[in-house]
Parts: C-alpha cells; sequence; structure tokens
C-alpha cells in the first residue's frame, strides 16, 4: 500500500506547536498520527504533501519519504491521510468511488494517477475538495483536530487505543514497587528501569513505559500514561492523560498534558492540560494555571488573537528551543511561541508571547540576536547527541522573518499597556 500523509488549509491554526514540524507529527497518544499508521498498516511506500517552508527539514529527517513530490503521487494508487485526522481503528478500506469524511472534512481518499494532474492546477485543500464531491461520502471513526488543545483533549483516549494496539504481557516488577489495579493495564519495557517505592495505578487507565525509562523513587503514575524511550521521571506526580516523549526529563505534578520529547521539566513546578514542544527547558517552579476561577471557557491567542476553545480546561502551549526561568508563571490558556527567553517578574507573564521574543523583567520585547539564538540551540541539541544541521537553522531564519509581524504587534500591545498603567499610577 502507498500512503501519503497531508496538511490541509488549517495546519496555521496550530501555532505555536506546529511551527517546525507537519500536523501529522504532533504526538498524541504513543504515538504521531505518521508513526501510528506506518506501524499498523503494511506500507510500501509513503509520502508526505506538507508547507513548503518544512519540506527541507522533513527531507532530512525521513529521508525514505516523497516528500511534496507529484511525481511520485502519480506513479500508483495512493491513499491520501489528513493529519489532522485521528481514527479509532486506524483502518483503510476506502474504494476508488468513495471519500472518507469525518466533521464534514476529507480524513482520507484513494487517489488515482490520472488525478494528480488535477493537484498541480490548484492549491491541494481545493483540489481534494473537488474531488471529494465526485466520491460517494463514508462517514468514518475517529476524530478531526481543530486547534492545539483538540490534540491534548484527544490524548486520554487516544493513550488508550495504542495500549490495547500494542499486546505486550502483565507488568512484573520486583522490590518495593506498589500496582493499585491490574497489572495486564501497565507494560513496562525489560530494558526500563522502576526504583523502590514507585505506585503505579491503572484503575482509570493503562501505563505503558518504553525501553531505557528510569522512573524514581517516590513517583506515582495515573494511567492512562505513556512513558517515552529513555525518558527520566523523578519524585512526580503523574495524573491520568500524559503522554511523555522520548528523552524528557520530569519532575513535579503533570496532569492531561504532552511532552513532545527532549523536554526539561525536571523541578517542582505544575503543567496542566498542556502541549510542550521539544527543546523546551522550564525551570524550578515553573507553572501554568488551566482553569479559570469562574470555570468559564478559556480563550487561547493562538497568534495574538484570542480563539473561543469551548473547553473550561486548557493549559499552555510552547513552542521548540523555549526557555523559562525561575517561577515563571504561566496564565490559563497561553501561547509561547519557538526560542523564547522567558524572565518572569513575579506576575502572571502574558498570555501570547510571540516567536523569538523574550519577557525580560515584566517587559516583552524581541530577541538581540536570531543567530545567538540558535547557536544556544545548537548547544542544547549537542548535549543530547543531536546536531542542529544547517537545514534546521535556515527553518529557524524563516520562522524569525515570517513571525516578525506578530512579534511586532505583541510588542506594540505591550508598550501601549505599559504606559496606560504608568499614566494610571
Amino acid at each position: 500500500m502507498r500512503v501519503a500523509f497531508f496538511e490541509d488549509e488549517y495546519a496555521d491554526r496550530f501555532s505555536p506547536i506546529a511551527l517546525t514540524r507537519p500536523v501529522f507529527e504532533l504526538l498524541c497518544g504513543h504515538f504521531s498520527l505518521r508513526e501510528r499508521v506506518l506501524r499498523r498498516l503494511d506500507i510500501t511506500e509513503w509520502g508526505a504533501l506538507l508547507r513548503p517552508h518544512l519540506a527541507e527539514t522533513y527531507r532530512e529527517q525521513h529521508p525514505e519519504a516523497h516528500v511534496n513530490d507529484l511525481n511520485w503521487l502519480g506513479a500508483g494508487p495512493t491513499l491520501l491521510i489528513n493529519g489532522r485526522w485521528l481514527s479509532d481503528r486506524c483502518a483503510f478500506d476506502l474504494t476508488l468511488d468513495q471519500v472518507g469524511v469525518r466533521d464534514d472534512a476529507v480524513a482520507c481518499i484513494l487517489l488515482e494517477p490520472v488525478e494528480v494532474e488535477f493537484l498541480k492546477t490548484t492549491d491541494l485543500s481545493t483540489a481534494l475538495k473537488q474531488l471529494a464531491r465526485t466520491r460517494r461520502r463514508v462517514e468514518i471513526d475517529g476524530v478531526v483536530l481543530e486547534h492545539p488543545w483538540d490534540v491534548v483533549d484527544r490524548n486520554a483516549r487516544q493513550l488508550a487505543i495504542d495500549f490495547d494496539s500494542r499486546p505486550s504481557p502483565p507488568a512484573e516488577v520486583e522490590g518495593q514497587v506498589a500496582i493499585l489495579g491490574s497489572p495486564a493495564h501497565i507494560h513496562i519495557d525489560a530494558t526500563a528501569t522502576v526504583d523502590p517505592f514507585v505506585v503505579l495505578d491503572s484503575r482509570n487507565g493503562p501505563i505503558w513505559i518504553d525501553p531505557g525509562a528510569v522512573i524514581g523513587s517516590f513517583t506515582q503514575i495515573q494511567g492512562p500514561c505513556f512513558i517515552g524511550e529513555a525518558a527520566h521521571v523523578c519524585r512526580a506526580h503523574v495524573h491520568g492523560g500524559v503522554s511523555i516523549g522520548p528523552v524528557c526529563r520530569v519532575g513535579g505534578e503533570i496532569e492531561a498534558s504532552i511532552m513532545h520529547a527532549f523536554v526539561n521539566k525536571y523541578h517542582t513546578g505544575f503543567l496542566g492540560h498542556s502541549y510542550v514542544c521539544p527543546w523546551v527547558n522550564l525551570g524550578a517552579l515553573s507553572t501554568n494555571s488551566d482553569l479559570k476561577n469562574d470555570y468559564s471557557s478559556v480563550r487561547v491567542p493562538l497568534t495574538g488573537e484570542p480563539i473561543e476553545s469551548g473547553q473550561m480546561k486548557v493549559g499552555c502551549f510552547i513552542g521548540d528551543h523555549t526557555k523559562t526561568a525561575l517561577g515563571s508563571l504561566f496564565n490559563t490558556g497561553s501561547s509561547i511561541g519557538a526560542m523564547c527567553l522567558v524572565l518572569p517578574s513575579g506576575e502572571l507573564l502574558p498570555k501570547h508571547l510571540p516567536s523569538f521574543s523574550r519577557m525580560w523583567h515584566g517587559e516583552l520585547g524581541g530577541i538581540p540576536d536570531v543567530a545567538q539564538s540558535i547557536e544556544t540551540a545548537r548547544v542544547v541539541m549537542e548535549r543530547r547527541n543531536h546536531e542542529l544541521t544547517p537545514a534546521t537553522e535556515r527553518l529557524y531564519e524563516h520562522l524569525f522573518e515570517q513571525t516578525q509581524a506578530e512579534r511586532d504587534a505583541a510588542i506594540d500591545r505591550s508598550r501601549d499597556k505599559s504606559a496606560r498603567l504608568s499614566i494610571r499610577g
């Protein structure tokens, strides 16, 4: 089977967590959509149709993929899968006269080679909508994500689905480790380490611990939960609905959140109903709110303009390589871009910090030099034996230019607010 994952016109809605990756690479449950499909189906070749500025780094990360290659797409029938769709069963049995839809969005469609020429005449989203009108609609399972908080909201269910799809023997632990609930709902890889005085509670959902993970003493983990490869969880209280990706360092209290990979949250502090991208460092006592005092629906300023989430609990969304200092306090429904530097002043931080900005003693400004931020990122990645490649440098330089207007507008608003407060004072 040939498959191609595609981003539609709504991909930009997932800023800041999809600034540096396609939406089908966002972690939800144990895997991204792309990883899940490639694991479950017999795929012979696969491709990706994504935003142009991501193509170079994606080719570098996945040299086996055919990226934005319409000639490859025309070489044979190919199943196109919407990167925003998460299926319950990950089953695809469409025929050429059908289109899989969910919530009025094209979730998947089997593309014939002759139809690829049509894709060359217009944008992908428009072309697929027009092709879908020629097919018989088939309502399929799952959910089509609309915004970053939808990824977090889906996570608990996806954790249970992914656990059930990965058969494993019941957990066996030695020493003073407490298992609450059924051991059949807990998987611990043979190479993982679970220290004494750890509590694994599967009464409300399964727990999966990947190879090389280390669970330190006095940690409590409540399911559903996923601990990724080589992650370290130290003296933490992990509530249900949490995904901790590979090589994360985690302490404190975490609830209903996703830490994509290589996140450092080693110290005390609360993280709730949030998505944190790779290479983020959360300083000691960094904490977010995920519930308003009046229990009303949360609005989130993803790119500066508040968007109604329709949800009561929404935390923060933090882009790649952002650093927060000691005692950073994030308000309910905060959007923090990529490569931000956050030095708190003892008060709640602004709900919107655009990419490549810094919060410095209560004042919002731009970073003085994007080259210095890239160099810092290089040092951080080298500490985990990863290389920041020239292609990745070019991606961040592009994003710096792309987010300039958003950054300038946020800085102007911040200065206007400070001026008004000064006059009142």
